[in-house]
């Protein structure tokens, strides 16, 4: 079982704030990857 069957995310809501680029979009990303519904506001 990798990382992402064990940190699933799916269902979850998250929301980033400074999505737009650099750390925050990284983040909207991996969350996004792991299955959360995201929300991003820069």
């Amino acid at each position: 079982m990798g990382i992402l069957e064990r940190m699933s995310l799916k269902g979850k809501k998250m929301y980033v704030t400074g999505g737009a680029q650099g750390l925050g979009k990284a983040m909207a990303t991996g969350l996004a990857e792991a299955g959360a519904d995201i929300a991003i506001v820069d």
